[in-house]
């Protein structure tokens, strides 16, 4: 039988969890009453040493599924859950492994790097993994003359081509549809409204958009650099779920969401994947064990040495 009430799923799940010995994994994109029953929250690149780090028999991803995935890769022998298996990644979609595959082959003796947004066929094909918090260490532990494919996020790749000067970096085309959105003109019109405002940027957005930052990294970065700053009011160019995390973390600054273009409904600020993991189905994953992430077995070592190459960067 469903329970519906929030405090008896919320008590529901934590007994679970005890019985299971079962860790809760949560991004900070996820729902706020995700994000409660969490054992840890955090970005790609926290979640993904955290997943391969965790005592736990059983971890369950509160989050889309290239996420989950990364967790089995670096957690063979622990059953690895992901409560909505039909949440997705635009950004991972992007990027399809056949596709990516060819692309590889037309550009021979590159090194292939890949952002974690991605499945785990395409971390199968890549040299070094990275994320938006350690993406620039990445590029620049290459050798300078050695040329660089970069995928599948188009906006990030050339946040960091710009960075470093890479002019042999070729760029896959692929973006985040929730990142894509955030208006330049709409930001310029919010900085009018919020004089004090600072502006942090997600490097996953346009680059009209990076240009207007005060600062420009992951969430992690973006948290860190609120916390730090002495500026009571910030406007937030990411998904709108950090928020929370912001809120709970300073609740005496003030945090405005980014605003999207013209053409949104006035969500666009929020990933529809993300959201679609809830506490009944995360209780009931933890019920059931299921649904369960499996992965073949030798893309998974493909894909382990992708990641183990990311992680060893420091």
């Amino acid at each position: 039988m469903k329970v519906h009430n929030s405090d008896q799923l919320i008590e529901r799940i934590n007994r679970l969890k005890q019985q299971k010995r079962a860790v809760i994994l949560a991004h900070y994109y996820t729902r706020p009453e995700v994000q409660q029953v969490a054992d840890f929250l955090g970005d790609s690149l926290a979640l993904s040493v955290k997943a391969q780090n965790i005592d736990a028999d059983v971890i369950l991803f509160a989050g889309v599924h290239f996420m989950a995935e990364t967790a089995k890769v670096l957690c063979p022998q622990k059953k690895v859950l992901i409560p909505c298996p039909e949440a997705g990644c635009s950004l991972a979609d992007s990027c399809q492994a056949d596709e990516f595959d060819k692309f590889i082959a037309e550009h021979p003796g590159h090194t292939v790097v890949s952002y974690v947004n991605t499945t785990v066929e395409v971390k199968a094909l890549t040299d070094v993994c990275c994320t938006s918090s350690n993406a620039l260490k990445v590029i620049q532990s290459i050798p300078a003359d050695r040329p660089i494919i970069f995928g599948p996020d188009q906006h990030l790749g050339s946040y960091i081509k710009r960075l470093t000067g890479r002019d042999n970096m070729l760029l896959w085309h692929g973006c985040c549809h929730v990142h894509d959105k955030f208006a330049v003109e709409r930001l310029r019109e919010a900085k009018v409204k919020y004089p004090e405002a600072k502006v942090v940027v997600h490097p996953e957005c346009r680059e009209v958009v990076v240009a207007e930052a005060d600062y420009v990294g992951s969430t992690a970065g973006i948290l860190e650099y609120c916390r730090k700053s002495d500026s009571r009011q910030f406007i937030v160019m990411t998904e709108s779920g950090i928020i929370t995390e912001m809120e709970r973390l300073m609740p005496d600054k003030e945090f405005i969401p980014g605003p999207a273009n013209a053409l949104c409904d006035g969500a666009c600020n929020t990933c529809e994947y993300m959201k679609m993991v809830n506490l009944e189905n995360i209780a009931e994953c933890l019920e059931n064990e299921s649904p369960e992430i499996h992965l073949d077995e030798e893309i998974r070592r493909k894909a382990e040495r992708s990641i183990l190459n990311m992680i060893s960067i420091k």
